[in-house]
């Protein structure tokens, strides 16, 4: 089998459409690199004592877990002296990290979700990273700030995620469709496994926290009432809910097989927008779902339009098969 390494493949992208210049490789293959040791640390579990409560809580309040900072640090240090970044942000701190005088910088800057699902990691659930690398505003002969952190999704030059699943794969797009990667955890090689994933235009699976029906908004109850209705209501077919209640892990099977995910506003905080973090996860994964043909909004317009205002900005989310995400926003307008 004449197999494609994750190098080789982003080496023939940039030969064929100039996408992958050579510090965005090195950027891309430095972030796979330390997920496969994040992948590593995730396996062992237990037998590492990295499981439980860090004791800590992130800029938004929530708990950290153990491996929520093990990520988060392995993810600073591996992509701080590579010369290919101005500064990096992360879900997990306050404010950007400016790459140090004694290292060289380029012209990226990279977000991540360094552990998306957390609550999922001491029952053994699929977790994952979330990662969007951006171009550094006016990069010549300036510092990088937090507002050069601020722009729409649409500005992304490369997106992807890492599930750590019974296999651990790698999916990612530089804006020339999304290909998935699996490791061979023997060599510590990606191979690629999937070189143009599609959302499948039909569906009957939809990802939605069922526990929170009580708060929705009229918008979404109406929709999910119609596909709670089966094949004796309006849509004329069967649903089935799966909610892992881990993005990465919803969103890949949306990507494998279909479906729609939704993490909508309620009542329950009224003057938040949403849950989801725009710049870490709804931003990429939006990305990532356009890319393959699917659709993502916040209800009213699409995620990748959006503004930014603030480094953690919070954000409702629609996104998977086309014809459903437009059927539930055509609700909310």
């Amino acid at each position: 089998m004449n197999r494609i390494s994750l190098t080789r493949h982003l080496l023939e992208t940039h030969r064929r459409k100039a996408l992958v210049p050579p510090s965005l490789r090195q950027l891309l293959e430095t972030v796979a690199q330390t997920c496969i040791q994040i992948s590593q640390s995730v396996g062992r579990g237990a037998l590492a004592d990295v499981l439980g409560e860090a004791g800590s809580e992130n800029v938004q309040g929530e708990s950290q877990k153990k491996l929520d900072i093990i990520a988060n640090e392995a993810l600073l240090e591996a992509n701080a002296w590579g010369g290919s970044l101005a500064a990096m942000a992360s879900e997990e701190m306050d404010h950007p990290y400016f790459i140090p005088d004694h290292f060289p910088k380029g012209e990226y800057l990279l977000l991540f979700d360094p552990l998306d699902g957390s609550s999922n990691i001491d029952v053994n659930v699929s977790i994952g990273t979330i990662f969007s690398i951006l171009h550094m505003p006016e990069h010549a002969h300036r510092a990088a700030t937090e507002q050069d952190f601020l722009q729409c999704g649409r500005r992304q030059v490369a997106a992807g995620y890492v599930v750590y699943g019974p296999s651990t794969m790698l999916v990612l797009s530089v804006g020339d469709g999304v290909t998935a990667f699996t490791l061979e955890r023997e060599t510590g090689t990606w191979w690629l496994t999937e070189a143009d994933m599609k959302v499948p235009a039909d569906t009957r699976e939809y990802a939605i926290n069922a526990s929170n029906a009580r708060h929705w908004e009229a918008p979404v109850k109406r929709y999910v009432d119609e596909l709670l209705a089966g094949a004796s209501g309006p849509r004329g077919k069967d649903f089935n809910t799966r909610w892992i209640a881990s993005m990465v892990a919803d969103v890949h099977r949306i990507l494998v097989r279909g479906g729609v995910f939704m993490y909508p506003r309620d009542a329950r905080e009224p003057g938040k927008p949403g849950k989801l973090r725009l710049l870490y996860e709804a931003n990429p994964m939006s990305f990532l779902i356009e890319q393959a043909g699917g659709m993502a909004t916040d209800g009213h317009r699409a995620i990748l339009d959006i503004e930014p205002t603030s480094l953690h900005q919070r954000v409702a989310v629609f996104l998977g098969a086309r014809t459903e995400v437009e059927r539930v926003t055509s609700y909310h307008h």
